[in-house]
């Protein structure tokens, strides 16, 4: 059977959720953000929950095999504890739950500290059920071992009379790949960028600080093609990431095909100002962007951005200043499109994005009304 792999945008507004399903069939899921107002009819956002459900059910599975939450904003996870089967209690179980066999998450999302009041927030659910997986030393990975989850998990792990490296196969450090996928058996690859330690061992987490960040690899016949799946990192954190990668000579794990932009187009991924007319990116973000290969693509999960007067004052993103920054980049690589989710093919009745990876390249996928797919662009295949 041919590889072909498929990486899908859901139009979600200014949120994010994103798909990979392997040429074998696995899906890896990125993030969750279903808003109650999707279920209207009147609203452009896709009722997500029924789309992703009707896609498992068409291929008889009630499961992802992976679930990652970046990090823990409402963002990336709202309605995720309505929709999937939660191990830690009975109550999140059943009644057409989706399953989760391994659940990513960072390291900061089981050290979120919550209140009296936000016992019931989606947030510390998902730390319960992080929390509850890692203890039972099953169905979960956690990025990066900061000493203050260690100094939380040492002494329970001594209560069940285990010792205190017993779960050390259950974190990924950056800098290195994540085990279960390899390009030989699966096609597919997970480099881990970030997050570093020194984003939970600073004082006070910050989520988009220690947010999960992949280089995400994929190989269709014998070539190989780089997806950047980035969280809401800003500027100085993929600064971080471009002089790490350098200084342990990973640098080819910073190009990209296809690039998800950080934070719904948000000018604080490029720089810490935004720009008259155009955000002017910071040298080593820049250089990243200058990674991306001839054709490529980028991808801004956010609501529409328009080049029109009250955009340039616009304090919430997406930012047309970043916008333009991008598209320039393009430009200088040879890039062919930034696409924003909640403008394909229309504002109004937007539809996921969905690109396939095969022995043509990185393709953009669009469906007419007829239903019959159409290869919109490939991208130039690189040897592995």
């Amino acid at each position: 059977m041919a590889d072909v792999h498929k990486v899908r945008f859901y139009p979600v507004g200014n949120g994010d959720t994103s798909q990979i399903e392997l040429s074998g069939g696995r899906r890896i899921l990125f993030d969750y953000c279903h808003r109650q107002n999707s279920d209207d009819d009147d609203s452009p956002q896709i009722d997500l929950k029924s789309r992703l459900t009707n896609e498992l059910s068409a291929n008889n599975r009630n499961y992802f095999d992976v679930v990652a939450f970046t990090h823990a904003d409402e963002d990336h996870i709202c309605g995720s504890t309505d929709y999937f089967e939660l191990q830690h209690a009975d109550k999140y179980q059943g009644d057409g739950r989706i399953k989760i066999r391994q659940l990513w998450v960072p390291a900061a999302m089981l050290l979120e500290e919550a209140t009296n009041e936000q016992q019931s927030d989606e947030f510390v659910l998902l730390r319960q059920e992080a929390r509850y997986r890692l203890l039972e030393g099953k169905d979960i990975l956690v990025f990066s071992k900061p000493k203050v989850l260690v100094d939380w998990l040492t002494p329970k792990l001594k209560e069940r009379g285990e010792l205190p490296s017993a779960r050390d196969h259950l974190f990924i450090d950056a800098g290195t790949l994540v085990p279960g996928f390899s390009l030989a058996t699966d096609g597919v690859e997970f480099f881990c960028h970030s997050p570093f330690i020194k984003h939970c061992d600073e004082g006070d987490t910050i989520r988009n600080r220690a947010a999960l960040i992949f280089n995400v690899r994929f190989m269709a016949a014998g070539a190989t093609y780089d997806f950047l799946q980035v969280g809401d990192a800003e500027w100085d954190v993929l600064e971080d990431i471009v002089r790490t990668t350098h200084a342990h000579k990973n640098g080819d794990r910073l190009n990209w095909n296809l690039y998800n932009l950080p934070h719904h187009c948000s000018y604080q991924a490029l720089s810490d100002e935004k720009g008259d007319k155009e955000t002017m990116p910071k040298p080593l973000v820049k250089e990243l962007l200058h990674q991306g290969q001839a054709d490529a693509y980028m991808v801004s999960s956010s609501r529409p951005i328009t080049d029109v007067k009250e955009a340039y004052e616009q304090t919430q993103p997406p930012h047309i200043q970043a916008r333009k920054a991008y598209e320039r980049s393009l430009h200088e690589i040879g890039g062919r499109k930034l696409l924003v989710t909640m403008e394909e093919p229309n504002g109004l009745h937007p539809e996921p994005l969905e690109f396939e990876i095969s022995a043509g390249g990185v393709s953009r996928v669009r469906s007419k009304s007829s239903g019959a797919k159409v290869i919109t662009s490939v991208v130039a295949p690189r040897a592995g």
